[in-house]
């Protein structure tokens, strides 16, 4: 089983910039996708950005592509997200899942577990 903690949300104003972190523990990782979803107050939970196993594939929601990155560190069990250019919109509680199945890439939650409590980032305007 796989534990994973998100950190790195805060308060910052429109245009800045935030890196969240999301350490994984238990089970090794390194060869599952890991993703970040978010969920806005009276919203579902959507999708943000996913990364296979290895780092060589990644893919974003159409209104982050450009200004979010996603990446992830192996050796350290650990998945990122640099956010750049945030807006008021990207507010929203910000959680990491790890992939049920080894060697897929998917863009659904459903096929995402071990979620963490989240992180909370707010944009101001």
């Amino acid at each position: 089983q796989v534990h994973v903690v998100e950190s790195g949300g805060g308060l910052v104003q429109a245009g800045g910039s935030l890196r969240l972190s999301c350490a994984a523990s238990g089970r090794t990782i390194s060869s599952y996708a890991m993703g970040w979803f978010r969920q806005a107050p009276g919203k579902e939970r959507e999708f943000v950005a996913v990364i296979n196993w290895s780092g060589s594939r990644t893919s974003y929601a159409d209104d982050v592509k450009g200004r979010f990155t996603i990446s992830r560190d192996n050796a350290k069990s650990t998945l990122f997200l640099q956010m750049n250019t945030l807006r008021p919109e990207d507010t929203a509680v910000y959680y990491c899942g790890v992939s049920k199945y080894a060697g897929s890439i998917s863009r659904s939650g459903d096929d995402f577990g071990s979620w963490g409590q989240g992180t909370q980032v707010i944009v101001s305007s």
